[in-house]
């Protein structure tokens, strides 16, 4: 028998796929838990953030360059929290339907 969605999603360790979203960040955690939808969300998010931050910061002087460095690595530092809180709050909400 092929386990569900769901029962992959509960024998997860939800503290793995919180530290994958975290340590390397752009979604690993979601890989682990076999999440491919939030996995390509998480991915397309970080891609715009990346290209977003080059197309905004190509005529940028030295003063703003520092600015935009700053503005980039919090935000790929608040998505890597809203995964990872995301991902430990999912297998917590299996596990306590099953």
């Amino acid at each position: 028998m092929t386990p569900t969605r769901e029962q992959i999603l509960a024998a997860s360790a939800g503290w793995v796929a919180v530290l994958l979203n975290v340590v390397p960040g752009l979604g690993a955690g979601y890989l682990y838990q076999r999440r491919w939808k939030a996995y390509w969300i998480t991915s397309a998010l970080a891609t715009v953030w990346f290209v977003a931050g080059a197309l905004l910061g190509q005529n940028a002087d030295a003063a703003a360059e520092a600015q935009n460095q700053l503005v980039g690595l919090i935000g790929l530092l608040t998505l890597a929290a809203v995964t990872a809180t995301e991902a430990g709050l999912a297998v917590k909400a299996v596990r306590q339907l099953g």
